[in-house]
């Protein structure tokens, strides 16, 4: 009987572990990007940048030339008005989508998608940013 039981439990582990594993992943994501957020609308350059992966980093060296692009191509990002976390999904092995809902500071709605990757050092850094109006359908 307990083998039986262990088994069961064993089985539901490996079931769940992987959706487990991903809702960790996709939570550890959104406290990421909540915080460069956070730090945008503090006017915190230095948070802000430091949420960035390599790759962006290599792109915009330094924070001032960060936060001059964040500022200019994505003023919605940089100053929303709320957000709200939309659906998640894993792109790789240790890579993700996270759509975010932004309302800007003009009232209207956006949709940006973030992608981040797991580091070296076992946090998730964002690697990129799309961002489209958001559409609706009209009643």
């Amino acid at each position: 009987m307990r083998g039986a039981v262990a088994a069961t439990l064993t089985a539901f582990w490996l079931a769940a572990s992987p959706a487990s594993a991903n809702d960790a992943y996709f939570e550890a994501a959104q406290t990421v990007i909540s915080g460069q957020l956070n730090a945008f609308q503090s006017g915190d350059g230095s948070t802000a940048y430091s949420f960035a992966a390599p790759n962006i980093k290599r792109i915009f060296p330094t924070e001032q030339a960060f936060m001059r692009m964040v500022q200019s191509a994505y003023p919605q990002v940089n100053s929303p008005r709320s957000y709200s976390f939309g659906r998640a999904q894993m792109t790789g092995p240790g890579t993700l989508a996270q759509q975010v809902l932004i309302t800007g500071r003009d009232g209207k709605e956006y949709e940006a998608v973030y992608t981040l990757a797991l580091q070296d050092d076992g946090t998730f850094r964002i690697t990129g940013v799309h961002l489209r109006a958001a559409t609706t359908i009209g009643a």
